[in-house]
């Protein structure tokens, strides 16, 4: 197969598209936990609707990429490279952005910025199987009024690795499910049976 023979459709409206979807992703960052559709994003080989829309809106020349094995395709790596630009890393800590599933590799990999410069740090787009149905947590902090209880059902390790960098360090996520997905951004405390995990 030809490198054209892989390529797919995007948005077809991609200005549009690409500024509605980064405007829901801001909304995300700000709001914890509440949940955000995307629509008119076709899916990707592997990728869901609402992540490879992500990639389509936040993905560019300057932002490397690490991709998962377990999502990664030469599919994948053309669309992306024909669409967004971005270029592909093999080492994880150099990628601005990395794309995982919910079988999460490690996540201590990542660049997780400095206390000078936190916002260098990678931002890691989790595809899961849904938003619900996991164990229940408690989200307070920033951008959430009072506290927010979200179900995701993501291995206990994500807290655990999400706790190794002390704030102002550590990754920004975007989970996804489907046309779904939440933002949790570093500075969201997270509980978990009546205990702190992040």
């Amino acid at each position: 197969m030809t490198h054209a023979s892989l390529l797919q459709p995007a948005f077809q409206d991609s200005v549009h598209a690409t500024q509605q979807v980064f405007r829901k992703a801001l909304a995300a960052m700000s709001e914890p936990g509440l949940e955000h559709e995307v629509t008119g994003a076709p899916a990707l080989d592997r990728l869901a609707p609402a992540t490879y829309a992500l990639c389509l809106s936040l993905f560019d020349a300057d932002t490397p990429i690490w991709v998962s094995p377990s999502l990664d395709s030469p599919m994948l790596r053309a669309n992306l490279a024909f669409h967004c630009g971005c270029p592909f890393v093999d080492a994880p800590e150099n990628a601005a952005f990395a794309l995982v599933d919910e079988s999460m590799e490690a996540l201590t990999a990542f660049n997780p910025g400095t206390d000078r410069d936190p916002d260098v740090s990678c931002t890691v787009l989790i595809q899961a199987k849904a938003l619900e149905g996991g164990p229940a947590t408690t989200w307070t902090g920033p951008g959430v009024s009072d506290s927010r209880a979200v179900h995701l059902p993501l291995p206990g390790t994500l807290w655990a690795q999400r706790s190794a960098h002390g704030f102002p360090k550590g990754l920004d996520f975007f989970i996804t499910a489907g046309t779904r997905f939440v933002g949790l951004p570093r500075s969201t405390r997270v509980t978990h049976n009546m205990q702190e995990v992040v």
